[in-house]
């Protein structure tokens, strides 16, 4: 198992799907223009930029997202729905409402929920030419262009592929699940909702001859004792103390 799909599991950032550490994250993303030294004098006090950030196409720990939003440059007011509980995650087929790809069905693989935008595969695209010169015609390049929640996309209903809303419910083992308004089903979370970008879930990876086992992992290696480390080193090498300590006094 590698270390990194381990701290994936310790993460609770699945928007981003990041493979660090949340404390990485807050680090990379935190924007402090001034902080105290950690001194004992000094009280804590850090001062920042700015409460707010302009979210894109880039990941938040980026070094794009922190030229994005670098202290020196102006910021523009975008005013974003809110949605409490966001419900279309990567891996999931919706159906596009808008542009030259209306009525299309696609896969969403990229998400950014605070802007509520989605990157259908395939569709949506965007072109560009690049090394383009006198002797070269260059060559075309496409991307995908975000889609906005619920405006441009809607969910479609697996039980028969029309798009529908959903509703979020409780079922009778208590977890919270996605229902189709129109058809009443249950719509399932994909995997790929849990997969990072780099690393795949538990139940789809599978082990290199380089990784640790996972029933390795479980075994117990170190004992605690009350002994110091040469007494250890003694023990293993079965090196006998025959010294004897002459009489001191403490007084």
């Amino acid at each position: 198992m590698r270390l990194s799909q381990v701290l994936r599991n310790y993460s609770k950032l699945p928007k981003n799907y990041a493979n660090f550490p949340d404390r990485y994250v807050r680090k990379q993303t935190a924007f402090v223009e001034w902080k105290s030294p950690p001194l004992p004098q000094y009280q804590p006090r850090t001062i920042r930029w700015r409460k707010r950030a302009l979210y894109g196409l880039e990941r938040s720990w980026s070094q794009e997202f922190q030229t994005v939003n670098a202290p020196n440059i102006p910021l523009p007011t975008v005013y974003v729905e809110p949605i409490k509980h966001f419900y279309i995650f990567r891996g999931d087929r919706v159906e596009v409402l808008v542009g030259r790809d209306k009525g299309k069905h696609g896969i969403v693989n990229y998400v950014v929920t605070e802007r509520n935008w989605v990157c259908v595969e395939g569709l949506h695209l965007k072109y560009k030419t690049e090394s383009k010169s006198h002797d070269y015609p260059g060559m075309m390049v496409s991307t995908e262009r975000p889609l906005l929640v619920p405006r441009d996309v809607a969910l479609v209903d697996p039980s028969d592929h029309k798009p529908t809303k959903i509703e979020w419910r409780f079922d009778e083992e208590g977890n919270k699940v996605r229902v189709s308004v129109r058809t009443g089903r249950i719509i399932p979370i994909p995997v790929l909702a849990e997969e990072t970008r780099d690393f795949k879930t538990r139940e789809t990876y599978l082990e290199q001859i380089k990784d640790t086992k996972a029933d390795d992992m479980k075994k117990t290696t170190f004992i605690p004792k009350v002994r110091t480390f040469e007494m250890d080193v003694m023990e293993e090498m079965h090196i006998k103390e025959d010294r004897i300590p002459y009489n001191m006094f403490w007084y």
